[in-house]
């Protein structure tokens, strides 16, 4: 992968930064339109929230929604998936004894999320357990499916999970899920650009994006997808004035898209991320970071006896693989304090890539974007070999 592509981003020299899977930098041209939107914001607030940003929005949501195989009517912009997933939290009917069904692999805050809502009515979280590592997408559906009760009101995913970079067959187990009348939810922000994502196609009833991924959108822009038939139910995390300032026509995303006075620019800036990933081909950045993490997972075989934890295909994982290290030992303090390793990585050789204690095991995360290349992944397998010798 050409290394001179590094130069489109503002990144700090001496870092080997492989987490673009938590906190994804912007290109600089995705960059320079997010500070040409606050500054036109500067000049004239008034005619830009009374008078433009509802057009802006518009035109916005429409650039964004067409590339996730939507309509703009279906899509509203929120600051990053969280955000999203708590206005599922305060939609969602549940009463006591109700069950709202994750899998062992959903993420921490998520979890947090659904518990918090479920508590405070009388209901309940249940885990579908899934096959680690798994042998087939069937398999996934099977577990999940088996998990389902006539008490469960809401199946939660992910599309690709932030602990296992695992790419879970969505599609199919929206349609089994919905053969039980059961709604979905996905948490999606690792599958934007990374994989082919056709929102209308899938069949989920909520999707929760951030865009500062695999996109490379602007921190604080994400979205929330809501199906037609759950918009009307759609409550807001924050409550303002529910409306637009401008004398348009109103909808359900007025709720979310006007949450009190705040810079918009990232909403309206995500445009210019898609297009630098249209011009650069996104099938060619999809396969090139893929062999990227494709290289990191034989190299941290082969020389740190680590195990991989899905198969080795496009299927299982993409822009980013998640790798056990068996020889590595768990700490006790994590996750109030972060394991040694990961200390070690940016301490002592500046890299960052999260380490992760998953089923008692310790697990590396390696992301990969344009601006990396396999000598940042040879630095990090040197220094996580170093540390299994010295520890």
């Amino acid at each position: 992968m050409p290394t001179e592509l590094s130069q489109h981003w503002r990144l700090q020299p001496g870092v080997t930064f492989l987490n673009h899977g938590s906190f994804g930098p912007s290109p600089i041209v995705v960059c320079r339109e997010r500070e040409a939107w606050s500054a036109e914001l500067e000049r004239e607030p008034m005619d830009f929230f009374v008078r433009r940003l509802g057009p802006a929005l518009d035109e916005a949501s429409a650039t964004v929604a067409s590339f996730f195989g939507t309509s703009a009517r279906n899509l509203a912009f929120v600051p990053n998936a969280t955000w999203g997933m708590n206005c599922v939290a305060a939609s969602v009917p549940l009463q006591p004894g109700d069950e709202v069904l994750l899998t062992d692999q959903e993420y921490g805050a998520v979890v947090r999320i659904w518990g918090q809502r479920c508590a405070q009515v009388g209901a309940r979280t249940t885990l579908a357990r899934l096959p680690s590592p798994p042998e087939s997408a069937e398999q996934f559906v099977n577990a999940i499916v088996a998990a389902i009760t006539p008490k469960t009101r809401l199946l939660i995913v992910s599309h690709v999970t932030s602990q296992t970079s695992t790419v879970f067959p969505v599609s199919a187990i929206c349609q089994a899920a919905k053969a039980r009348g059961v709604p979905v939810c996905i948490d999606g922000p690792h599958a934007l650009a990374m994989r082919d994502v056709n929102l209308d196609q899938i069949g989920c009833d909520y999707y929760c994006a951030s865009g500062h991924k695999w996109l490379s959108g602007p921190f604080g822009s994400g979205f929330l997808y809501v199906s037609p038939a759950k918009q009307g139910s759609l409550r807001p995390a924050i409550v303002s004035w529910g409306k637009r300032l401008d004398d348009a026509q109103s909808s359900w995303r007025d709720e979310l898209h006007w949450f009190g006075t705040s810079d918009p620019a990232p909403f309206l800036a995500l445009p210019a991320a898609i297009e630098f990933l249209r011009e650069y081909r996104l099938e060619k950045f999809r396969t090139e970071t893929h062999d990227l993490a494709q290289y990191a997972r034989q190299q941290l075989i082969e020389h740190a006896d680590a195990e991989p934890i899905t198969p080795d295909s496009i299927d299982w994982y993409g822009s980013m693989v998640t790798m056990r290290l068996p020889r590595v030992v768990p700490s006790a303090s994590w996750p109030a304090r972060q394991h040694p390793l990961q200390i070690e990585m940016w301490e002592r050789h500046r890299i960052e890539a999260p380490v992760i204690q998953w089923k008692d095991a310790v697990h590396v995360r390696v992301s990969c974007h344009l601006y990396n290349d396999t000598a940042d992944v040879d630095r990090l397998v040197q220094a996580v070999r170093q540390f299994t010798v010295e520890q």
